[in-house]
């Protein structure tokens, strides 16, 4: 116990010494033997593979361009997130499967999966990338439905006669 401080000169002394800081682990690039980086996106039931790779900012979902897949700009403009906040736009090329949900869920999970790729390929993109919440897997689904219940939590028509 030589730290403890008798009087308010000691303390002094205490206070110029260097705080001891533990470093943030310095996370490495995962790539794979092509050099795309690989990661899976989930949203409601929807689940997305997602490889990403340098190139010309090309997005491809399941075989066909973003602006086929996704017809509605909402959804386009979802999963181009992540690009903006790094500001990566038309920096990488991006190959996508999804499966299960519909349109938005599976906006939402390559949305998730181009992030995780993102802090994989540029791993000091992830603090960028989290701030905004795009690492956060969305675990929101649809509620199942009641026996005795017309859907989840609506219930029949009440009628006393």
């Amino acid at each position: 116990m030589a730290d403890t401080a008798n009087s308010l000169a000691d303390l002094e002394v205490l206070g110029t010494e260097a705080p001891v800081q533990a470093a943030a682990p310095v996370r490495e690039q995962e790539l794979d033997k092509q050099g795309r980086a690989y990661a899976t996106g989930r949203r409601k039931d929807a689940v997305a593979r997602v490889w990403l790779k340098p190139g010309t900012g090309k997005i491809e979902v399941n075989g066909r361009d973003q602006e086929v897949y996704f017809a509605r700009p909402s959804l386009r403009l979802v999963i181009n997130q992540p690009f903006g906040v790094t500001e990566r736009t038309g920096q990488y090329d991006v190959i996508a499967t999804v499966k299960g949900g519909g349109l938005s869920g599976q906006a939402g999970a390559v949305k998730h999966g181009i992030a995780q790729a993102l802090s994989k390929y540029e791993p000091t993109l992830r603090s960028a990338v989290k701030a905004e919440g795009f690492l956060t897997r969305d675990s929101r689904t649809v509620e199942r439905k009641k026996y005795g219940k017309a859907k989840a939590r609506k219930s029949f028509q009440f009628s006393k006669r």
